[in-house]
Formats: C-alpha cells, structure tokens, sequence
C-alpha cells in the first residue's frame, strides 16, 4: 500500500480521535467551571454542618440532579471516586501524534517558507518542540511565582508571553505553522496543568484522607487556579486548530499580532461566560471582544480586486490567455492539485487545476489564494513568481476568459 496513502489515513484517524477526546476534555473543564460558578451556599443545616460549601439543582435528560462541594474535604472517602484526567492526557497524545503526522513528518511542505529565517527542516521541527516545552516552563514559574497573588497581572504577563513567542515564530516558520504551535503550545501547557499539578494535588489529598488527616488546603487552591487558567485557554486553543483552514489570518502581514489580537478576543469572551455563571451580565466583555475580532478581520481584509475598466494597463497587458495560466498551473500548482498529485497523496479540498473547466470554475479561489493572499503554493514549495502571479492576477481581473 502507498506511503503516502497511509499517511493520510493516519491523518485522518488521529484528527478524528482527537477531536472526539477534545470535545470531552473542554466539555468537561465548561462544565466544572459553570458548577463551581453556579454553586449557592446550602440552606439545610444537615448539608452545612456535614461541611457542604456549596450546591446546586439541575435538571436534565429526564431527572434531577444535587451536586454539592465541601468546603474542605468530606467528612468519608466513598468507595467509588470518579477522576477526570484521561480526557486531557488522551487529547494531548491524539493532538502531538496529529502534529508528528502531519507537520513534523512533513516538515518541508507546512513549516517552511521561502521568506521565513528557517529552511531546514530538522531545524523547524526542533524549534516546534522546543516551544511546547519550553512554553509549559515559562507558565509553570510564573504560576508559582505569582500564586495567590493578582490573576489579572498573571493574565497581562503570560499574555505578553505568547505574544512574544508568536513573534518569533513568525520570523522563522511558515505563517500556519506558527498558529498552530501556538495553539499546541497553550494545549501542552493545559495537558501538563492536570498530569503535574491537579491530578497530583487531588491524589496528596485523598491519601491524607486515608491517614486520617485533613488535607492541605493548598492542593486544592493550586488545583483550582491551574483548573481556571485550563478554562480560558479552550477558546485560544480552539481556534489556532483550525486556522490552518483560513489562509488569510496566517498570511497577513505581521500575522503574530493577528494571532494575538484573536486570541485576546476570545479570553474576553470566555470571561464573559464565566461571570455570567456567577450571576453577572458584563456584556463591556463581549462586546470588547466582537469589536476586536471585528476590527482585526478589517485590518487585514485583501484590497478589492481591480477590473479592467479601472486600470490604464494596455488591453494587451490586461488578459492573457487561458493557455498562459495553464502553464503557470501546471509548473506550479498541479504538483498537489491534479488527479495524480505527486506532492501529496491526494488533491487538498478536492480542488483539480490540470483541466480548462476546472481552472475557470476556480478562477475566484485561484486568484485569492495565490495573487491577494500569497498563500498559495503552500511554503511557495514550487518557487511561483511574482510575475507569475501577475500574470494570474491579470487574467482573472480581464474576467478568466
């Protein structure tokens, strides 16, 4: 069976497996961050003195529910205690094997790029694994640094941080690759919160329980601040997954402070929902964040493209043949984009460019994915020039005749 084939399969399996185990890890960090919002001191005087802090009533698929939290730890363990760990260890390993299969293992193609300060593969795919690591560091010591001091301050200099590496990705790796370590980067660092502080800090404290001792109040708090730092990551996280989708985020210029400016917009949104838990409609929020995004995708907007009734290049100049395209196409586009691709294992999104038809029925997405983005050849793998995409730009604007 092709190599190449089997590669896509894998791909397609690991991101299938990792989107199924992600919904279940996020699903549950919103979910636990909404109770513990949600949660009113009890009103029995049972609960109270058992040392409940807090409970609430719900009701879903048919029944109620009472969840309630002590304020310390229960006055007995029960026999059966439900953990919440695999869902995050199970999503990193999905994710970092997806990463491995499709960027690592082709480095040459998703993290070059000629106008990047990286051209060696090896080198790109070791700068990425330093940023996984080397970003869980830096956010491990300030958490300690600044534990039980003001999260806001915490919030302003991680956030600095990330901004600050985005930065220098986008100086040495191709745009989509840059957006996508900083989305493994935040999601290494959630994986490691629950593997090096949360699990570990409820494992100290039911083992006190066991010894007949109460538990150390701290392994909770830590517990609690990673759990919340966890929740307003999710949004971040998801959106640099899928990135790679939209071509002209990642391609525009200084595409680390779009990546920033994003990214600041959905925390601002996640705190929206997180005060709306607790009883608190602070719509400046979301309101703020819309505005961000909105303001963004402005920035970076392509100019319009021009027709020839508003341009003085000579009629002669303004529409070359479709012949002449074709033959761009084909030294530089067919390589993915034909029925027999020779650079992948199969035509990415379906997309064919070795037919007349075809090519006119992808006029509009030839013209922005290769003249207004640049986006197109991916990494510029097949050296496409830019008289070349000129060329492409003048037969589209004379109408793709």
């Amino acid at each position: 069976m092709d190599s190449a084939y089997l590669l896509e399969c894998a791909s397609l399996l690991l991101r299938w497996l990792h989107l199924i185990v992600g919904i279940a890890w996020i699903g549950a960090s919103f979910y636990f961050i909404w109770l513990d919002n949600s949660l009113k001191p009890p009103t029995d005087p049972a609960l109270r003195a058992k040392g409940v802090g807090g409970e609430l009533w719900a009701v879903h698929g048919g029944g109620f529910y009472n969840p309630q939290k002590y304020l310390g730890a229960p006055p007995a363990l029960p026999d059966e205690l439900h953990w919440f760990k695999w869902e995050a260890y199970s999503t990193w390993l999905t994710g970092f094997l997806l990463l491995s299969t499709l960027y690592y293992l082709q480095a040459g193609s998703y993290m070059l790029d000629a106008g990047k300060l990286l051209q060696s593969p090896q080198a790109a795919v070791l700068t990425g694994l330093a940023t996984l690591g080397g970003g869980w560091l830096v956010y491990d010591l300030l958490c300690r640094w600044l534990f039980g001091r003001s999260q806001l301050l915490f919030a302003v200099i991680y956030g600095g941080f990330v901004l600050a590496v985005a930065w220098g990705l986008d100086q040495l790796l191709a745009g989509r690759a840059m957006f996508l370590h900083i989305g493994a980067m935040l999601g290494t660092t959630m994986a490691a919160n629950v593997f090096f502080w949360i699990i570990p800090g409820q494992k100290q404290m039911v083992a006190a329980m066991q010894r007949g001792e109460a538990p150390d109040p701290v392994h909770g708090l830590r517990g609690k601040q990673r759990s919340v730092h966890n929740n307003y990551l999710t949004l971040p996280v998801l959106f640099a997954m899928i990135s790679n989708h939209y071509a002209f985020t990642y391609h525009a210029p200084h595409a680390w402070l779009v990546l920033g400016g994003i990214l600041l917009a959905a925390v601002l949104i996640r705190h929206f929902f997180n005060l709306r838990h607790k009883g608190q409609l602070a719509w400046r929020y979301p309101l703020a964040g819309g505005a961000l995004l909105l303001a963004v995708l402005w920035w970076i907007a392509p100019a319009a493209p021009q027709t020839s009734a508003n341009t003085t290049v000579p009629v002669a100049v303004q529409a070359p043949t479709l012949a002449q395209v074709q033959a761009v196409l084909q030294a530089r586009c067919t390589a993915c984009h034909s029925a027999a691709p020779t650079l992948m294992p199969s035509a990415p999104a379906g997309l064919l460019l070795d037919n007349d038809a075809a090519i006119r029925a992808a006029a509009p997405r030839i013209y922005q994915q290769v003249v207004q983005l640049k986006a197109m050849p991916l990494g510029n793998v097949t050296h496409i020039s830019d008289a070349e995409r000129a060329l492409i730009a003048q037969w589209y604007q004379a109408g793709a005749r």
